[in-house]
């Protein structure tokens, strides 16, 4: 899919190309219908179509990332007709997709119907396709990228006859593969087919076979879902389009309690999930939920999406209501078995709901610190989501304040009967304190890969008034240079 299938047409008018970079300089990569018109093919180098053609051409630069997760996109949306959606890959051009209806085409009324459905909803949001439904994927593909008509849907094993007038290209054969083919006179693929199979393989390898193979239903060709995580997904339909919050929650329960038993049966918990509600008018609502600890329980889930309804009001917009509704778990966890008999919820998990709570009315994930690899204390935590699992601490945490400051702050008048010992007076923010107790030294040295620097001496300080600080000297006392006093942190 290019920008401008993306798009649609650009405003200006002309013919539209998209170039990107290529053997020999800018070559052209998409089309549009006034540009074939005129002779063009993807392929050929910008500089000579332009010298070549007496009209001007509005060339726009290609954007792979951007088409990619525009594919993707488009492959989430079609997940309205069946869970399992793959985008096409290198061999197919990048620039389409694969939906597997097997088993789902009776909820759409029939293949033809669902192939009706799927056009006008393209040609609606002015997104140009070629369709085919056939009894395989290389089948499907070939006839949708060279056969006659679009939507194409062959009656179920006769995808052999409409395969043989087809051009060898639609095999997804290697373009250097494809033309010695055609050099030897093998155009279509039905003359490919009737060559002995000994001989294609020892003139071009075993790729041509293969692919053949892949057309004819000789061997079996999965699809790479999207998300591979969307194996835990489950999708209803409406007669009757729904719009209610009530019946949102109801339904995204009853999606729960169909994928919980796979969950459970992989010994893994949903971390994350999306709810998507598709529009009769073909828009796409989509509710992302996110946990801070492995989830199945569906009245937990159903609890969360009432949450996030409730926030969102009349944000929702359901518009003329909601025909279709797929949830699907984008993130999970193995989960432990638990005791649920015996006694509540322990303190952890009385947590993470609250925290979960607290993230769904306010649409936002929440954060918490998490200890890091590193000795030197301001480096030793780090900001992380709350979905992800926790991290381990260590089995025994050193001393350190509640209150640790974002940069240390200079101590002055720094007296010490030791040089390096603890300090017994010091200045720090306009006043002076003396020291009634402490506690050190805890040498903290920067890690060798970082910087070289001087190892500090942290010291918990009791000063007289009561407050309770953490000092460190930046450096060995020395009689050239005094050591240098900082303030950290503060205890409680």
């Amino acid at each position: 899919m290019t920008r401008l299938q993306r798009a649609g047409l650009a405003p200006e008018e002309g013919p539209h190309a998209v170039a990107a970079i290529g053997s020999g300089g800018l070559r052209l990569v998409a089309l549009d219908e006034q540009a074939r018109a005129l002779g063009l093919a993807v392929g050929e180098l910008l500089g000579r179509v332009r010298a070549r053609i007496g009209v001007p051409l509005r060339v726009h630069p290609a954007e792979p990332e951007a088409e990619r997760d525009a594919l993707h996109r488009l492959c989430r949306w079609a997940m309205r007709y069946a869970p399992i959606v793959a985008p096409f890959g290198p061999a197919e051009g990048c620039h389409g997709l694969a939906i597997d209806i097997a088993g789902a085409s009776h909820l759409h009324g029939g293949e033809a119907a669902l192939l009706d459905d799927l056009a006008g909803r393209l040609a609606r949001s002015r997104i140009p396709a070629r369709i085919a439904l056939a009894d395989t994927m290389g089948a499907a593909f070939a006839l949708a990228r060279s056969g006659r008509t679009s939507p194409a849907l062959v009656p179920p094993g006769e995808h052999g006859a409409h395969l043989a007038p087809l051009p060898v290209e639609a095999l997804r054969l290697d373009p250097e593969v494809a033309a010695g083919l055609r050099r030897l006179g093998l155009r279509r693929i039905a003359d490919v087919e009737a060559l002995p199979r000994s001989g294609l393989a020892r003139r071009f390898g075993l790729a041509p076979l293969l692919r053949l193979d892949q057309a004819y239903g000789r061997r079996a060709e999965p699809l790479a879902p999207l998300d591979e995580a969307r194996s835990f997904s489950a999708a209803r339909g409406f007669l009757d389009p729904i719009g209610r919050q009530s019946d949102v929650i109801a339904a995204a329960r009853a999606l729960m309690e169909e994928i919980a038993p796979r969950l459970e049966r992989a010994g893994l918990g949903a971390c994350a999930l999306r709810l998507s509600l598709h529009r009769v008018d073909g828009a796409v609502r989509t509710l992302e939920i996110g946990l801070s600890r492995p989830e199945r329980s569906p009245e937990r889930i159903a609890g969360l999406i009432a949450l996030r309804l409730e926030r969102l009001g009349a944000g929702l917009d359901a518009g003329f209501g909601f025909e279709t509704a797929d949830l699907a778990v984008t993130s999970a966890e193995p989960m432990a078995e638990k005791q649920a008999s015996l006694g509540g919820s322990g303190a952890g998990e009385r947590v993470a709901n609250l925290a979960d709570t607290i993230a769904q009315r306010i649409g936002r994930r929440l954060q918490r610190l998490a200890p890091r690899e590193s000795h030197v204390p301001e480096r030793a935590e780090g900001i992380v989501s709350w979905v992800a699992p926790p991290l381990p601490y260590p089995a025994i945490l050193p001393a350190r304040p509640l209150v640790l400051f974002a940069r240390s702050e200079a101590a002055q008048d720094v007296f010490a009967t030791a040089p390096d010992g603890p300090p017994h007076r010091f200045r720090w923010r306009a006043r002076e304190y003396r020291v009634a107790r402490a506690e050190g030294p805890e040498r903290i040295a920067p890690e060798w890969w970082r910087e070289q620097a001087e190892p500090r001496d942290y010291y918990r300080i009791e000063c007289e008034a009561g407050r309770r600080l953490w000092l460190y000297r930046d450096g060995p006392h020395g009689q050239e240079r005094p050591a240098a006093w900082f303030v950290h942190g503060m205890f409680p």
